[in-house]
């Protein structure tokens, strides 16, 4: 159970971050492009990357512990049903070149951001 409680209260505060940080980021670079979305999951993959080398593999830390900042933070922080839906509205509307734009730079950029934080971490 206390495990549950982790997960909650870790997904309270991811989920208030990412509607806080793409609220910035949108107000920062416009609304034609979702910079905020590919930002929180580019953060959210590099935070990742530092967290399973920090968390998993040196400090062994609880579960408790592992489950509020990986799944329930990170979790929520993270967004990828919000970056579906807008590549399936770019597609829909017919700017074909931004849905693939999008697309792959969220992919490419979210797996150099996981490796990028497990090799910063991995320097600690």
């Amino acid at each position: 159970m206390l495990q549950v409680i982790a997960i909650a209260c870790g997904g309270a505060f991811g989920a208030l971050s990412r509607y806080f940080v793409i609220g910035l980021v949108t107000d920062w670079l416009g609304k034609d492009f979702p910079f905020g979305t590919l930002f929180v999951n580019i953060l959210g993959s590099f935070l990742i990357g530092i967290l399973y080398v920090v968390v998993v593999l040196k400090m062994h830390v609880s579960p408790e512990l592992k489950s509020i900042l990986v799944v329930g933070f990170l979790g929520a922080f993270t967004t990828f049903s919000t970056f579906s839906l807008e590549a399936f509205n770019f597609i829909s509307q017919g700017l074909l070149l931004t849905a693939v734009t999008y697309i792959l730079s969220s992919v490419i950029l979210c797996i150099l951001a996981v490796w990028g934080g497990v090799s910063l971490a991995k320097l600690i």
